[in-house]
């Protein structure tokens, strides 16, 4: 009998024979174990390479290497190397099933190479996951990665946690775009005022690997130089990276770029344009879809494919410096990046570090600056007022500014806007005694006293206590000064003294990117000087013994630096551009502005930190902790035989409720610092002596108290 006259509902004795084998092989399935997701327990591995080695995301310096795991076949396919994984981590060897290890938590991490066995002779568990099949790490990143690692006594997946951004499934979604062919070679433009500027370009355009620090001149076209260089570079056929300090100076080099290049040419890595945004551009430098790369700090390991040129503008900036471990500064992992990848070099700065003036000192770097004919053609004149002047000028003592500073501003609102550079931001004022400017302290706990927004008492600001009745302990004083006057107090008080011009202050609160070229007051602190339209007409650099005096390395270079980046923005001489600084004239740093010669500055601090043996002539760090704890480390760490060491000393407490300053004590507790000075050449010895240290003590558990290293501190007091 046919299939068609037998019933219908006749179950399996009814069923035809095509029927029969289709449920025999659904139970013959159903029978057969299947691999439990995430474990792979029974699942074949691969037949070629079922090996992957894997970099787990544990910034912990004892698990700074690779761990190999089973490579299922089933994710053979997409286990590429530099994909991101997921991996089982902690498992112990009893914890094992059908020879594979099995159990411990899901860890994100890295797949490094495939290799066809294992060194490790035990069991090894399986990738529980690859989270996404795009290749993030290439070998170069994890090159650099690795030695910007070992340079800071660093782990690498902390490392790669800031080279590598947050992964979003959609921006790996969408394709780049197809690269567009180079572009021409640009014309010189501004570079024709620079000795050597107009070659720099052609060695970029023709190939070349020029290395150079450049001491920009006063003005806007810094911007439009740097974007002149990318695209010589560019015109090569090869990619660019540009670092900058914040987001405003990004802006103005994209938009020097783009009115150079047009669309499409470069990317913008920065923090402010969101995870998802920022991963995307990031994809098209790694796809290869984007040859040039501007952005802030985070952009310094930016995957340029066939890297010619790494540039950085204004290294002094304490925005270069990494604050998450290890805390690598910008400027060193481009020199690292110039050397591995044999890229050309590119440091520019309206001032000199001393670490770029060590550049050229040595041979590595050749300068990049204009002839004092040309210097002084675009500088604004810079006038200077001392204690002298101030004590023998009675609008000083009855009033916070002088009379030459008073003169500049009426003079300059004539023509157009003055800018009012004050050290702090704020409207609350540290307190002195008028007389000897003694600090005027607490009764109670010697905390600061302050002055009140309001006009009422001083109030300490460590306590809160109220103080109406203070006098001098020093010399019997009553009368009190300002020792530092915050940006809104200024502000304040230039608008009483002129009341028919506007006044806008650029601070913390509110960063002005530009201003109009109508005549009104800016009252600014350092570093969030806008841009004024046509220049300033005049500048006042004020309390400048404020910034002068900090017991820092660096005080005298980071004063210049904040000065000469202000007096930048003014106009020339010749356009009646003038600069007041109330600092002592006869001050190295207050000298050099007034020659306007920041490179001459660094070159003789170089040569005193030489005699001293203080950075960057010598390799230092810091290892700062509870003081028991240092001692322990510095007694059990295998320092190299020239190394050494100064303390330790204790360090300021950190007051509950203020901020804290990066790298401080937590609140209220005791530490003590040491630092490390080893000799030139001795610094990978150090590096590695301070890692090994650290991960001895990590090893031991987390009963352990805390101890901070960091290689190049910025702040050494």
């Amino acid at each position: 009998m046919s299939s068609e006259d037998g019933p219908v509902d006749g179950g399996a004795e009814g069923a035809a024979p095509e029927q029969l084998a289709l449920i025999r092989e659904s139970v013959r399935k159903a029978q057969a174990p299947r691999a439990k997701p995430r474990t792979w327990r029974g699942a074949a591995l691969a037949k070629e390479l079922p090996v992957a080695r894997v970099l787990v995301d544990k910034g912990v310096l004892h698990l700074d290497r690779y761990f190999d795991y089973a490579v299922p076949q089933e994710l053979d396919a997409d286990a590429q190397p530099g994909v991101r994984v997921r991996v089982r981590f902690g498992a112990g060897r009893h914890r094992v099933r059908e020879g594979r290890r099995e159990g411990g938590g899901l860890i994100d991490g890295f797949l490094v190479e495939r290799l066809a066995e294992s060194d490790y002779s035990g069991p090894l568990a399986a990738l529980a996951q690859v989270v996404s099949p795009e290749p993030v790490l290439s070998e170069e990143l994890l090159g650099l990665a690795r030695a910007v690692a070992d340079r800071y006594a660093g782990s690498l997946a902390d490392v790669l946690q800031l080279a590598v951004p947050p992964r979003s499934a959609r921006a790996e979604q969408r394709p780049s775009p197809e690269p567009l062919p180079p572009p021409g070679v640009p014309e010189a433009g501004s570079w024709e005022r620079y000795e050597r500027g107009a070659g720099f370009l052609r060695s970029l355009a023709t190939g070349g690997a020029p290395r150079a620090v450049w001491n920009a001149l006063p003005g806007p076209e810094w911007s439009d130089e740097l974007a002149r260089a990318v695209a010589a570079t560019l015109a090569s056929g090869r990619g660019a990276l540009v670092v900058l300090p914040d987001g405003r100076a990004v802006a103005r080099v994209d938009a020097a770029l783009t009115a150079l290049l047009g669309e499409g040419r470069h990317a913008v890595l920065t923090a402010d344009a969101g995870p998802e945004k920022r991963y995307r551009e990031w994809l098209a430098v790694r796809r290869g879809s984007v040859r040039a790369v501007i952005g802030t700090r985070a952009a310094m390991f930016a995957p340029v494919q066939d890297l010619g040129l790494v540039a950085i503008w204004d290294d002094g900036d304490d925005s270069h410096s990494e604050q998450h471990a290890p805390q690598p500064h910008a400027r060193e992992v481009l020199l690292l990046r110039a050397a591995l990848d044999k890229c050309a070099f590119l440091l520019g700065s309206w001032s000199c570090t001393v670490e770029a003036a060590q550049l050229v000192e040595s041979g590595w770097a050749r300068p990049l600056v204009a002839v004092r004919e040309q210097v002084r053609a675009v500088a604004p004149l810079v006038r200077t007022v001392g204690d002298g002047d101030l004590a023998r000028d009675e609008a000083a003592r009855a009033a916070r500014l002088p009379t030459l500073a008073w003169q500049a501003v009426r003079e300059g609102l004539r023509h157009g806007p003055v800018l009012v550079q004050v050290p702090r931001r704020g409207y609350v004022p540290r307190m002195a005694c008028a007389n000897c400017r003694a600090p005027a302290r607490c009764r109670h706990c010697s905390g600061p006293l302050e002055g009140q927004e309001s006009g009422a008492a001083l109030r300490c600001g460590w306590c809160g206590r109220d103080e109406a009745a203070w006098h001098c302990p020093e010399c019997g004083a009553h009368r009190l000064r300002a020792q530092v006057v915050g940006a809104r107090r200024t502000a304040e008080e230039l608008g009483r003294a002129f009341p028919a011009v506007a006044v806008r202050t650029s601070g913390r609160e509110q960063v002005l990117d530009t201003v109009p070229g109508a005549p009104a007051l800016v009252v600014s602190t350092p570093g969030a000087e806008p841009v004024a339209e046509g220049g300033y007409a005049a500048a006042l650099l004020l309390d400048g013994w404020a910034m002068l005096g900090r017991p820092d390395l660096r005080a005298g270079e980071d004063a210049l630096r904040r000065w000469i980046a202000a007096a930048a923005l003014v106009r020339p001489q010749s356009a009646g551009g003038t600069v007041v600084v109330v600092a002592e004239p006869t001050l190295r740093p207050v000298q050099a502005l007034v020659r306007w010669d920041p490179v001459g500055h660094a070159v003789r601090e170089l040569a005193e930190r030489a005699e001293l043996g203080f950075p960057p002539v010598s390799r230092m760090a810091a290892v700062s902790g509870p003081g028991e704890a240092v001692t322990e480390f510095l007694r059990t760490a295998e320092l190299p035989s020239d190394a050494e060491v100064l303390g330790p000393v204790p360090l300021p407490v950190t007051t509950a409720g203020r901020p804290r300053r990066p790298g401080a004590p937590p609140p209220g507790e005791r530490w003590e610092r040491a630092l490390i000075r080893v000799p030139p050449g001795s610094g990978a010895a150090l590096a590695s002596a301070l890692k090994s240290a650290q991960a001895a003590r990590m090893a031991r558990g987390p009963g352990e108290p805390a101890v901070r290293v960091r290689v190049d501190p910025p702040d050494i007091g």
